[in-house]
């Protein structure tokens, strides 16, 4: 299981519209038992897309990354930690600053 340390968010700026609701950009720092396939020393992050549209709100993409080198982690989240993700950034995204 995963747990969260820390976060960034960002709102993504679409100058020309074409995107319909607003997109935003969370960092994630993580905290991952040594256990874990994901685990590795120097720590794991992961870079999410979320989109927010009125009510309606959802992950459009997140990755893995490996904390310091920034290499990608090619793993998928259990829908569980899935799951968990979304909460967050659902709770979170309006925490950006412009």
């Amino acid at each position: 299981m995963i747990t969260i340390t820390e976060f960034e968010v960002d709102k993504i700026k679409d100058p020309f519209g074409i995107v319909v609701g607003d997109r935003y950009e969370f960092r994630l720092d993580l905290d991952i038992e040594e256990d874990d396939e994901l685990y590795t020393e120097s720590g794991v992050y992961i870079r999410v897309i979320f989109r927010v549209d009125g009510e309606q709100s959802s992950v459009v993409k997140y990755e893995l990354h490996e904390r310091g080198s920034g290499r990608y982690l090619d793993f998928d989240l259990e829908e569980e930690e899935e799951q968990l993700i979304e909460s967050f950034c659902r709770e979170h995204f309006s925490k950006w600053e412009e």
